[in-house]
């Protein structure tokens, strides 16, 4: 995630005049060729007790918020 995010940092530093970045997926999407093999998102979903876990990347990117910088 952090190589992402470095491009929209580059471009700020370039002036191109970046308003927002948005992570692909905020939960994990249904993906209906892999019939729910493969995963995304920086939330694990448990579809049984319909229950989401942050995964490292959802942490990584709340430091990063914080910091307000690239960490």
């Amino acid at each position: 995630m952090r190589d992402y995010l470095k491009e929209p940092h580059r471009a700020i530093g370039d002036g191109v005049p970046v308003e927002g970045y948005f992570l692909w997926s905020f939960i994990d999407n249904y993906e209906w060729m892999g019939r729910y093999q493969l995963r995304f998102g920086v939330f694990y979903n448990d579809y049984e007790p319909q229950e989401r876990t942050p995964k490292v990347s959802a942490k990584g990117f709340i430091r990063i918020i914080a910091a307000n910088r690239i960490v």
